[in-house]
């Protein structure tokens, strides 16, 4: 009987989930996984000793080695054949720290409300998940929006911003198209998600309240369709 793995605990997410060779698409891409991009945000972009990285992630130091290993052999592998790579997939669980508002000044959650958020341009839901400069943020108490307002990104896109959510307090997410890279970070950080929603983002709220919202439960990306089919895997293995 095979050994089974010990879960990784990732902290921190790409800015986006995927790169590709500037002249093609790259159907042959290179899997990353999101433990071994961990070990290279902690090791290589943070400082952290191989050691620090094993507490961080809640694994043995022989295994961040290993990781850090296969790592940077598969980023060679794409920078030397010119590769496509993909981050997704791994034995993990995303811990996302609530220690700050990342929504700016918003009101504090209050314990019986539900919080919701838009991806929002000019009173409409934004297609693209990963680009959204500004959500709309609604906070629900019996079935009614008691407070609403719209907040920055601050810059920040694709993976970061499923962080940026949690550390919110956000419940629920309307969007358009979505990456599935993006979609099992929302899903780990407990986030439920509505995608393929257009039009008015005050109207999408209501319907949701009102039990009619229309969406998409296999949303995808537009721009990552082939990329992203797998990607409800990841984390799978890992108690809650």
């Amino acid at each position: 009987m095979p050994k089974r793995t010990k879960c990784r605990k990732i902290s921190g997410l790409p800015g986006q989930f995927g790169f590709v060779p500037s002249d093609q698409m790259g159907e042959d891409a290179i899997q990353l996984t999101f433990d071994e991009f961990e070990t290279i945000r902690l090791l290589d972009a943070k400082g952290l000793t191989q050691e620090q990285c094993a507490n961080n992630m809640g694994v043995a130091r022989t295994t961040v080695t290993a990781m850090y290993d296969s790592a940077r052999k598969k980023v060679a592998q794409m920078l030397v054949e010119g590769r496509s790579l993909i981050i997704s997939g791994g034995n993990v669980k995303f811990h996302f720290s609530q220690s700050d508002n990342y929504l700016g000044n918003l009101k504090e959650k209050g314990e019986h409300e539900m919080r919701v958020a838009v991806t929002y341009d000019n009173g409409e839901i934004f297609q693209h998940f990963g680009h959204t400069e500004q959500f709309k943020v609604y906070d629900i108490e019996n079935g009614e929006i008691v407070h609403e307002e719209i907040v920055d990104t601050n810059g920040q896109g694709h993976g970061a911003l499923a962080g940026f959510l949690f550390g919110g307090n956000v419940d629920t997410l309307i969007c358009g198209g979505i990456g599935g890279g993006a979609q099992v970070a929302l899903k780990e950080a407990g986030i439920t998600l509505f995608g393929g929603v257009s039009g008015n983002a005050d109207a999408a709220v209501k319907a949701l309240l009102d039990g009619n919202l229309n969406y998409n439960p296999d949303v995808q990306c537009n721009h990552h369709d082939h990329h992203h089919e797998d990607n409800h895997h990841c984390g799978g293995h890992c108690g809650q």
